[in-house]
């Protein structure tokens, strides 16, 4: 799949953080996932602790994609929601995007929101990719 990733000096270095500016994808196939929280397949909650959250969500849209052929390679977009309550642990996401998209990483936005449809959740993650037609 052919992709381009724009992070221009004119804006601020968001690849420190683990995502793109942009990303430009001329053709493909494009997917939408639905939010990924930190739980497993049997719906338990993986972690108490945000980077755990977060990387089992980030797992979740691996397995996804995989279904279908994809990775997280094919990931263009993430659209992330960090409760309130663990704003000021958000290094540990960045962490997460870093390992997990170590080139092109996806274009991002971050979110606080007061809560999640469960209490001990902390981050739910959206994805979009685009998959080769």
């Amino acid at each position: 799949m052919q992709r381009n990733t724009l992070d221009p000096d004119t804006v601020f270095n968001t690849r420190q953080y683990g995502f793109s500016q942009a990303v430009v994808v001329p053709d493909g196939k494009r997917v939408l996932l639905s939010g990924q929280v930190g739980v497993d397949a049997d719906e338990k909650t993986v972690s108490a602790t945000l980077g755990g959250q977060t990387q089992a969500a980030i797992d979740n849209i691996e397995a996804i994609l995989s279904t279908i052929g994809g990775t997280l390679a094919h990931v263009v977009f993430l659209r992330i929601y960090i409760v309130q309550s663990a704003k000021n642990e958000q290094d540990a996401i960045a962490e997460a995007l870093l390992k997990n998209f170590p080139t092109q990483p996806p274009a991002t936005s971050w979110l606080l929101v007061d809560r999640l449809s469960e209490p001990e959740w902390l981050i739910e993650i959206e994805a979009e990719a685009v998959l080769p037609a």
